[in-house]
């Protein structure tokens, strides 16, 4: 005869201003198998565990059912205390007579309530006394972790957990790491070279003991589960070998053809063999194939002839690379909206129509006009240079409804940078409103306005054309009332941010959820910002979605956290709720196979003596199965039970009520 303790909690008015607590505990003391119940002000208090502690002792309990909040709440705090006790912390349970009944019931003759709570409880306890002491499954973890994207947040998470002893691979499609930042002048609101305070990072990444780049190179497919990932990395053909060159830069020097540069965004044009900016990590150059006469003609190489250690290798091919990982951190970046899906402002039949990038290399240093301020289309200096807000950004008719963020203060920035080199200069902006909000951030924007002498207006633009050699922007000022025209040499929009090309393809390889803008979704905005519903794989930065280089870097090194706290131990202890198949009755149909949207479901082949094939199974991957329950949905022989959730159960506790 099962022993069953019941509690129930008052939580101050939040359930006894509508529940009648006393009288539901005095109801279900006649239960069969119930010999201890009780109501308590807070169960989940100090006190309120050590009554339950104590007893789980004094009245041998076999099992628990707490009639309080949403499980979501406190069930791991009853479980520990039931464990701490000596009960099977599987065997408590919580029925959830807060968010259920007293929040949703508002009659305070209290009937109602107590009704329902009464309910609640006895569906509850015929369920606990059919449940099973289960145990945490126990998964071998291989520590080493996987960095997709070499930005800053893949930087500053591969940092923090290299130094935390954890051997890091970097993934990154690109020639170089560094990212979207590399490309920046400076930073705001401290206004501090970006080049300065990133280039240091970068260097410490490849120099560390504990990290491994693979630059130019993609995740070609992932397998396995937290703790034991199987990565294959495509190493694409840079025709460059990386063990035997030198990064002298002859090569380059020498070769005589050019191509647009990918980083300089169009604003000039690099070598057919290149590396992508002056500090790029790693130092090594990269053939741009599609461009090279040697590969696509055989002719020239006169790369090859001059390199001295003999680096230049035309006969490379792409390399498959496998790698074993126990984590996963995911910090692919951004990208700007395409800029021919603004044909209203000019762009692309404007030559000086830019966006915000464009101007970050035209104020960089190392930029293509050594950080002068000259428009694109004569090289002259611009003295007069409007800024547009909100171009793409929080607009339906474009897709993307929600707001950049850092657009309000990347322009403010932009306005000082012009003022800062063309004295002479007028900056106009045109917004809608400003968002600023954050560490002086506000202090910024005022800076740039009331300092800088940048002239903010209230509006939006209807129109860009060019009109003898100048480019006319028509607008409204709406503070003032009135319709504006101004005679601009340059006009820079504040393009929307949007998701990295081929995010949902990575998304589906890695088995993390995206939404309809393709930016990564969070396990919970909230509380789990940087976790993913596939346990083990972790998110940092832009892939999430637009935020600024502090709250990039702050996610960088949570995720790393996360991933140190993970690998802490030589074994994963996770929770048993996950599913498992009846072998006797399993007719192998797949179709659970096909449902499980964690791949979790594997084929399992039965052999005879001889070795030969008897019949195949479905096999439940524990490490990988999230216990949702869907295969238990969709199996047509009712062959799949989920443990903690088994048809017993939950039929035990509808026939109660």
């Amino acid at each position: 005869m099962p022993r069953v303790g019941v509690f129930i909690c008052q939580c101050g008015n939040n359930i006894a201003s509508t529940v009648d607590t006393k009288k539901v505990a005095e109801e279900v003391a006649g239960l069969p198998g119930v010999v201890f119940t009780c109501d308590y002000k807070f169960m989940c208090s100090s006190p309120g565990q050590e009554m339950l502690k104590n007893a789980i002792k004094e009245h041998r309990l076999d099992s628990v059912v707490i009639s309080a909040c949403s499980p979501h709440m406190h069930e791991k705090t009853f479980r520990k205390a039931s464990e701490s006790a000596g009960l099977n912390p599987y065997r408590c349970e919580i029925a959830n007579i807060r968010e259920q009944c007293s929040w949703v019931h508002h009659d305070r003759t209290k009937k109602t309530g107590t009704i329902k709570s009464i309910d609640l409880t006895r569906m509850t306890i015929e369920r606990v006394k059919r449940s099973r002491s289960l145990t945490k499954i126990k998964i071998p973890i291989t520590k080493r972790a996987l960095v997709i994207g070499g930005g800053i947040a893949g930087i500053q998470s591969a940092l923090d957990m290299a130094d935390g002893g954890v051997e890091v691979i970097v993934v990154e499609r690109e020639p170089s790491i560094g990212g979207n930042m590399a490309r920046l002048s400076e930073t705001f609101p401290t206004m501090d070279c970006s080049q300065c305070i990133l280039t240091p990072k970068m260097v410490e990444a490849e120099l560390h003991e504990n990290i491994r780049l693979y630059t130019y190179s993609e995740v070609e497919r992932i397998d396995g589960y937290i703790g034991n990932f199987t990565v294959e990395i495509r190493k694409k053909a840079r025709y460059v070998d990386e063990e035997l060159c030198t990064g002298c830069g002859e090569c380059i020097e020498k070769c005589p053809f050019k191509s647009g540069s990918e980083f300089e965004l169009a604003l000039r044009n690099r070598k057919v063999i290149y590396t992508p900016f002056p500090q790029a990590v790693p130092n090594i150059p990269v053939i741009d194939a599609r461009n090279c006469p040697k590969i696509q003609k055989n002719k020239c190489g006169a790369c090859a002839i001059v390199c001295g250690p003999k680096a230049i290798d035309f006969s490379q091919k792409d390399r498959i690379v496998t790698e074993k990982v126990g984590a996963i951190v995911v910090a692919t970046g951004y990208e700007l909206m395409p800029n021919e899906r603004f044909g209203e402002y000019g762009y692309g039949r404007i030559k000086d129509v830019i966006n915000g990038l464009q101007f970050e290399r035209l104020a960089s240093s190392s930029g293509p006009t050594g950080g002068e301020i000259r428009r694109p289309s004569d090289g002259k200096v611009p003295k007069s240079v409007v800024f547009i807000q909100c171009v793409g950004s929080r607009d339906e008719k474009r897709g993307v409804p929600y707001c950049s963020k850092i657009c309000c203060m990347y322009t403010a920035k932009h306005t000082m940078l012009y003022k800062h080199k063309v004295h002479d200069g007028q900056a106009y902006v045109f917004y809608m409103d400003i968002r600023s909000g954050g560490k002086r951030y506000e202090e910024f924007v005022r800076r740039a306005i009331e300092h800088e002498g940048s002239m903010y207006l209230r509006g939006r633009v209807s129109r860009v054309y060019e009109r003898n050699g100048k480019v006319i922007v028509q607008g409204a000022d709406t503070l003032s009332g009135s319709q504006v025209e101004i005679e601009a040499d340059m006009v820079v929009l504040a393009t929307a941010i949007v998701a990295r090309s081929g995010a949902d393809t990575l998304a589906k390889k890695l088995g993390i959820g995206y939404d309809r803008y393709n930016f990564y979704n969070e396990y919970h905005p909230k509380l789990r910002p940087v976790e993913t519903t596939t346990a083990g794989i972790y998110l940092a930065g832009t892939c999430i979605g637009p935020m600024d280089i502090p709250d990039s870097v702050s996610q960088g090194s949570a995720a790393a956290s996360k991933v140190l706290s993970l690998f802490a131990g030589d074994e994963l202890a996770r929770e048993p709720q996950t599913a498992r198949v009846n072998t006797m009755t399993c007719n192998a149909c797949w179709d659970c196979l096909t449902a499980c949207p964690y791949s979790a479901i594997e084929r399992e082949e039965v052999k005879d003596r001889r070795g030969e094939t008897i019949r195949w199974l479905a096999r439940v991957n524990e490490g990988v199965c999230q216990g949702c329950g869907v295969c238990v949905a969709v199996c047509r022989s009712k062959s799949i039970d989920l443990n903690g959730y088994t048809d017993e159960e939950i039929y035990a506790a509808i026939n109660a009520f």
